[in-house]
């Protein structure tokens, strides 16, 4: 049996408002999904008080090949403490979601700059730094793949900055030499320019197949076939490596190409949402950093004039290899560290160092149910719509620990009051009185023992 990356969608029954997630989740996955299913992401699309719709990427046949379980992505384990001595931000667009802002190529990447400024280390992902041959990560910005930071907020992982790493290219092989001399002339301008320290690009044949498609929600997801051979590459030269990146074709019809551009941003990206998938699989697997590009399918695509596009996708207009970001991204991507004692390291940022975390509203996947439960403040943005259907304000956070606002101008405001160690709220107007409350002994005697009864009588 190959090793095989897809999709699930299902509906699991609601927790009693809506409490204990991360314990109630992976308990409904274990009747949904088959034994060998490994899970490697996971969002909730939609919620009611019945029901979560949730989407499920999952692996198949890693144990048939030989290959160890990686650890489960719902391993959580709750910080003791949080460490105040720097403030440390989280900030995400998940891919593939239709975001307003950040759902295209790396248009959500002046927000992070913003952001930066508010904090000591922003710690973001691909999907928001990545814009085809451009990338502008912040000096004190992290550019960690996503899997990464769902396990860093559950407090399974810490992030040990780098000077720099040990970059493995691998790219398909391509019955067009263009595609393949281009992504090797990307990697050598990498080098050339930014000292960029490739190990080798490993050209694989047969190539990885990538197929996007559309999940129930209009989310981007889609499958991948082929994995056998790039996993046993990866497992064969990994002490030669330290992160990787990969170019391959993502198959989608024909008529997306021109498709994305004509529809002035209207159209959910198709391309991002199976990368994902592919790179949250890799770093689960191998303890690695990963990014991914899309490779064009023929030079009808790559030649074809999209004319002037709408702002936020025109890096993918101007670029033939969509390369520079990923390697720009991965050469200083920080260094996965594992294990209960090494996370606790000085040098090493884990969960007991995250201050907040910034989201568009709506957004329900692992990184807000750990911050949930990590008692992490959460800054939810309005004016970043997205396709997700999900009213955070449902979830039982501890007073002021979700904020929703309006925009990233606002975000930035609440960043800097929790720095300050000062209530949001006061710096707003009106200003409401002061709660009073008047509690009697006798009378909470009077209702503890009238409960007691009560249980009793049951």
């Amino acid at each position: 049996m190959s090793i095989f990356l897809s999709e699930k969608e299902f509906d699991i029954p609601a927790a009693p408002r809506h409490r204990d997630l991360l314990s109630h989740i992976p308990q409904a996955l274990k009747f949904r999904l088959a034994d060998d299913a490994f899970p490697v992401r996971f969002v909730i699309t939609r919620s009611d008080r019945e029901h979560y719709h949730c989407e499920v990427g999952a692996l198949t046949g890693i144990e048939n090949l030989g290959f160890e379980r990686p650890e489960p992505i719902f391993r959580f384990v709750r910080r003791s403490v949080e460490r105040t001595d720097t403030f440390n931000a989280v900030f995400l667009v998940p891919t593939g979601i239709g975001a307003e802002i950040g759902g295209h190529a790396g248009d959500a990447m002046p927000v992070a700059r913003l952001l930066a400024e508010a904090c000591d280390v922003l710690v973001t992902h691909p999907n928001v730094l990545n814009a085809s041959d451009i990338n502008e990560t912040p000096a004190n910005a992290f550019y960690v793949e996503g899997s990464v930071i769902c396990r860093l907020l559950m407090g399974t992982v810490g992030l040990q900055p780098v000077r720099a790493n040990r970059v493995l290219v691998v790219i398909d092989k391509h019955d067009d030499e263009l595609f393949v001399n281009a992504a090797v002339n990307a990697v050598s301008a990498a080098r050339a320019s930014y000292g960029l320290h490739c190990s080798r690009v490993i050209q694989l044949d047969p190539p990885v197949k990538l197929k996007s498609r559309y999940t129930d929600s209009g989310r981007a997801g889609g499958e991948t076939e082929n994995l056998d051979y790039l996993f046993r590459i990866l497992e064969d030269y990994r002490d030669e490596y330290d992160a990787v990146a990969i170019s391959s074709v993502v198959d989608v019809p024909h008529s997306y190409h021109q498709d994305y551009f004509d529809r002035q941003g209207e159209m959910v990206n198709p391309w991002g949402g199976v990368e994902a998938m592919l790179t949250h699989a890799i770093s689960s697997l191998f303890n690695v950093p990963a990014a991914h590009a899309p490779m064009f399918e023929s030079r009808d695509i790559a030649n074809a004039d999209p004319g002037i596009v709408e702002p936020r996708m025109a890096a993918e207009a101007v670029s033939l290899t969509f390369m520079q970001c990923i390697l720009k991204g991965t050469q200083r991507t920080p260094r996965i560290v594992v294990g209960d004692e090494a996370i606790r390291h000085p040098g090493v940022l884990d969960v007991s160092g995250i201050s907040c975390l910034v989201i568009p509203d709506g957004c329900l996947g692992l990184p807000t149910l750990a911050a949930l439960e990590q008692g992490i403040p959460v800054i939810a943005v309005k004016e970043n719509q997205n396709l997700m259907q999900n009213d955070l304000a449902a979830l039982p956070w501890a007073p002021g620990q979700l904020r929703t606002v309006e925009n990233y101008w606002e975000a930035v405001g609440v960043m800097s009051a929790l720095r300050a160690g000062i209530a949001p709220e006061s710096v707003r107007r009106p200003l409401g009185y002061t709660r009073t409350e008047v509690r009697s002994r006798d009378k909470d005697m009077e209702e503890r023992e009238s409960g007691d009864q009560t249980s009793g009588a049951r």
